[in-house]
């Protein structure tokens, strides 16, 4: 009933928007063939995307790194532990036990022999033998010369263009006067969204390129931006060349030990599996992403100076945006957003100047590094004082040192990290791991985030978004319950010793418990059942009454069934979710949601098409549910649903020669209960919003 309710309000409402959409899509479909999939890497995204809504921006650079892991597989008889740790779905304990089993059987002759491994599921199989090939033992590794890397090198270039077909308010034109009182009430530039990148890498060795993106709304080629588009983000990276193992020239992100003292990567959090939790390969990598924050710019270089002994260099000099006043950075400004006027009056204010090393010793039993940073502001950084922002970080230069440790004792492991600041004040994290078999693991991990802890860069398991203010002590299980049942449960309880944002309390604590049944009888279906609670207490003024701090819940109920035939030509994904929040002993609000997926890529043809149709039910923007949605590659939509209403999808990939592929997606959004969408400069006066998005990939 509610797909044929969908079906008619979108041709209703939009029926000549979709004589266009089935034009061009009319017009794919007759081109000549081949495809390139990437199914996988999305799937994987998805998974790590569900529950890490604030990490989206982030996960762009994850999955390019497995993009071209897809494209440069891993030989699996000639690689390293660091090889495999690139793939965060594989956990230290299988990793170890595959690199077990080619030293004890010998190289491997097929990549179904994967499957002899000891812990080794049919998912993880099924994801593995994507970004793996046998090879020839007797191949030997030599360092590349120019001309083989120009002769055999890849090119790629790609551009997509975001169309809305609706008119924000920040885009209606207003007379000179007007904008003379009040220039920030229009957006500058034009209402889509475009980027272009181009990419040349040899094999995994080495990468050259350059990202440049406009956002909507963004001035380009005309005033106040002069210079083409307003985001640039050039990099060289080299890999595993002779004793180099990464060098980094351009932007470039960085993640040493567990985040405690410099992390500008993705983390997956509490939320992910227990057994690959904050299992992601340290060191330097190149950004190549659209991201405009989480990036150094400059020099860094991995050097393997003994055996077991790596040395890591690295300097950044960049400019970055913010509020000053008087010789003060008030706030530093993230979004990367320059719409208004009054986004390019914080544009490049200040800058900030980073240098910092690490050393790691990578033995049979144990891991060990040592990471030291030092920064420096041009201006001095004192954000306007608040009571919850007290002990921010402030000053000009700040520096930090951290040491992180992973120790292996039969079926025990033990990893953490401790890192103090310029002034003494400690974060430590210890996680001890232990798995009894290879189906079962159990996880106690504590951490200790003081209050006065300063590192701007640092990110890691946490309630709070930095790394400071917390400490709480975390129990997590893991295990298979008969031959096709899954187990994951975790609890962790938290306090905060000072007051926060929207929390007028210090001393206040909370609690994060999660139960997922996973059910997978064969290859082709598996399903869960997932419920989370979570209670935070937050500030809460009744009708009258003067404000209070009181527990805030939230409940999270989710079903989801995944299934696909065996040569995975179809993919079905039912997604039932339930939510329920409230503060302690107040009327709750509910939401609720039912979606239905379906992809289909035929066997014979270079086409995938996916089709997707949403409804939702909440009473108000805190019962609001989120939930991930294909779109065109390195693209993520995350929507959140609130209030009520429906929503549907089409999704299109076809390659008409093996080095080219188009993708368009038209997605529409249909309020039942609003006559309007969104707020100020973003305020759609309209209760239905549909976009058009784009993309073209082209390699050689």
């Amino acid at each position: 009933m509610c797909g044929v309710k969908l079906f008619n309000i979108i041709i209703w409402k939009n029926r000549f928007r979709w004589k266009t959409v089935w034009m061009v899509c009319l017009f794919i479909m007759y081109l000549p063939s081949g495809l390139y999939a990437q199914e996988v890497v999305e799937e994987l995204a998805e998974q790590l995307v569900e529950e890490n809504e604030e990490g989206v921006s982030l996960l762009e650079n994850y999955w390019e790194e497995l993009e071209e892991l897809k494209e440069n597989p891993i030989s699996i008889n000639r690689t390293t532990k660091e090889n495999l740790m690139r793939l965060p779905f594989l956990s230290d304990r299988l990793i170890e036990n595959l690199l077990k089993y080619i030293e004890r059987h010998g190289p491997m002759k097929t990549v179904n022999e994967l499957q002899a491994v000891r812990g080794m599921d049919f998912k993880t199989f099924r994801l593995l033998k994507e970004f793996v090939v046998v090879e020839d033992t007797e191949k030997k590794e030599k360092i590349p010369t120019l001309r083989e890397i120009m002769k055999y090198g890849r090119h790629e270039f790609s551009t997509r263009l975001d169309i809305p077909l609706y008119y924000r308010d920040g885009y209606k034109q207003h007379s000179a006067e007007v904008l003379e009182k009040n220039p920030n009430k229009q957006y500058i530039g034009y209402h889509y969204y475009h980027n272009v990148r181009y990419h040349f890498h040899y094999a995994d060795k080495v990468y050259v390129g350059i990202t440049a993106e406009n956002d909507a709304g963004e001035p380009f080629f005309t005033s106040p931006n002069s210079k083409g588009y307003d985001y640039y983000s050039p990099y060289l990276f080299i890999r595993d060349v002779g004793r180099i193992k990464a060098l980094a020239i351009g932007n470039y992100r960085l993640r040493y030990g567990y985040g405690l003292v410099m992390n500008t990567d993705f983390s997956m959090g509490k939320t992910a599996s227990l057994s690959t939790m904050d299992n992601r390969v340290k060191g330097i990598r190149k950004h190549s992403s659209t991201d405009e924050y989480n990036y150094f710019q400059g020099v860094a270089t991995s050097l393997q100076v003994a055996d077991r002994w790596t040395w890591d260099a690295f300097y950044s000099y960049r400019m970055m945006d913010g509020i000053v006043e008087n010789e003060f950075i008030r706030s530093l400004k993230e979004d990367g957003y320059h719409r208004i006027v009054r986004d390019f009056e914080k544009k490049n204010t200040l800058s900030n100047q980073l240098i910092g090393s690490n050393l790691t010793y990578n033995g049979l039993f144990c891991e060990l590094g040592l990471t030291a940073v030092y920064n420096v502001f041009n201006k001095v950084l004192n954000p306007t004082m608040r009571d919850y922002n007290r002990y921010y970080p402030r000053g000009k230069d700040f520096y930090n040192i951290g040491v992180n440790y992973k120790f292996f004792w039969k079926k025990f492991m033990l990893t953490g990290e401790v890192a103090a600041d310029k002034c003494g004040a400690l974060a430590m994290i210890n996680t001890l791991r232990y798995s009894p078999t290879t189906e079962t693991q159990w996880i106690v991990m504590n951490r200790y985030y003081d209050k006065k802890y300063q590192s701007l860069y640092a990110r890691s398991v946490g309630e709070n978004s930095s790394v400071q203010n917390e400490s709480g002590l975390y129990i997590g299980l893991e295990t298979n319950l008969l031959k096709s049942f899954k187990l994951t449960c975790y609890g962790d309880v938290f306090y905060f010793p000072w007051k926060r944002y929207q929390v007028d309390k210090a001393g206040t604590k909370g609690f994060d418990g999660l139960v997922q049944l996973t059910y997978s009888p064969c290859y082709e279906l598996d399903m869960f059942i997932k419920y989370r609670y979570k209670n935070k207490e937050k500030n809460f003024t009744p009708d009258g009454g003067e404000r209070q701090v009181i527990p805030y819940i939230q409940q999270r109920w989710r079903y989801q069934l995944n299934y696909h035939t065996a040569d995975e030509s179809l993919r079905l994904k039912t997604v039932l979710d339930y939510t329920r929040v409230n503060y302690h002993r107040q009327s709750a609000s509910h939401g609720f949601l039912a979606s239905q997926s379906v992809s289909y890529k035929p066997v014979k043809l270079p086409l995938r098409v996916d089709v997707t149709g949403t409804w939702f039910h909440t009473d108000d923007y805190q019962a609001r549910i989120t939930l991930h949605e294909k779109n065109v590659l390195y693209a993520f939509s995350m929507p959140s649903y609130y209030y009520k209403g429906i929503r549907g999808a089409l999704n299109v990939s076809w390659s008409p020669w093996r080095n080219i592929t188009f993708q368009a997606k038209y997605g529409i959004t249909h309020y039942f209960n609003s006559e309007q969408i969104s707020s100020g400069l973003n305020l759609i006066d309209s209760p239905t919003k549909s976009d058009i998005y784009m993309q073209v990939r082209c390699k050689f």
